[in-house]
């Protein structure tokens, strides 16, 4: 709802002290409740946030969450990244106001029925369906790369994984007619370095510009002590890339993939977004 932990963290502990002030003998179904309550701080907060990321330095995107694959993933594992959010779909649904997300998130993504979500938002049902059909479109429409993976079937794990390995060994040894072969002819870069490291200020667009570009950035930033990992970023198969003596992370790349090729690539480089991101074990 938020593509921000500290935010999420700061409502779920408001609407916990909420609850546990409410009169219990007078909620008479505690989902609901708990729904509307979160649903509410989830609006003022996308209200209040809004302001600050319109003077965001660049591009600003959500805060990933990463996790490192050491084997066969568990049912918990195959669970948790079945009820992820890619990196993709989060920054689309930045384009949304603070009530067609709620609206959108709810009942897309939770299965929440328009009656409840009217509730929570203090409009008519039919209002909650506009404004989840106005989202819909919204998502549909900002969502280029996502929606031409859809029409090419989907793309299974080890799709991806393979296109996001290509990308890594290509990029490593900057070759530019490699990220070529693997890269979308119109693939979208969008980067956040939010003015503290350096970083695009929009996105950039084509094959031959990312390609060039991401050849540049190795050639002049990456040193022997740096390295890249294949991480699972927001539960798709994405890359890290840390300091080998310390293990600290420096940015995290989330990757859409269509045809076997990247079709857009989200890459957080913000230190204050990567303060979760587990250091990896060396």
């Amino acid at each position: 709802m938020l593509g921000s932990f500290t935010d999420a963290e700061d409502v779920l502990q408001d609407a916990w002290l909420r609850w546990r002030a409410a009169d219990r003998s007078a909620v008479a179904d505690p989902r609901a409740f708990l729904t509307t309550v979160v649903t509410r701080l989830c609006y003022d907060q996308l209200g209040s946030a809004r302001a600050r990321r319109e003077a965001y330095y660049g591009e600003w995107l959500p805060e990933p969450a990463v996790t490192y694959a050491t084997g066969p993933d568990s049912p918990a594992e195959l669970a948790e990244r079945g009820e992820s959010v890619s990196l993709a779909l989060l920054a689309v649904l930045e384009q949304l106001t603070p009530a067609e997300r709620a609206a959108f998130v709810l009942h897309d993504v939770f299965a929440v029925g328009f009656e409840e979500i009217a509730a929570s938002l203090e409009r008519t049902p039919d209002a909650a369906r506009q404004l989840a059909s106005r989202a819909r479109r919204r998502v549909r429409d900002g969502g280029r790369a996502q929606d031409a993976a859809r029409r090419t079937g989907g793309t299974d794990r080890a799709e991806h994984r393979q296109a996001v390995e290509a990308f890594a060994a290509a990029s490593t040894r900057g070759d530019i007619l490699a990220l070529m072969e693997v890269l979308d002819p119109d693939v979208v870069w969008h980067s956040d370095g939010g003015g503290i490291v350096r970083a695009g200020v929009r996105p950039i667009h084509g094959a031959d510009r990312v390609a060039r570009m991401v050849a540049g950035l190795v050639a002049k930033w990456f040193t022997p002590d740096t390295a890249t990992t294949t991480a699972v970023v927001n539960g798709e198969p994405g890359l890290v890339w840390y300091d080998r003596a310390t293990g600290t992370v420096g940015g995290v790349l989330a990757f859409t993939v269509a045809d076997g090729r990247i079709a857009e690539a989200h890459v957080v480089v913000n230190p204050e977004k990567l303060a979760r991101v587990p250091a990896v074990e060396l």
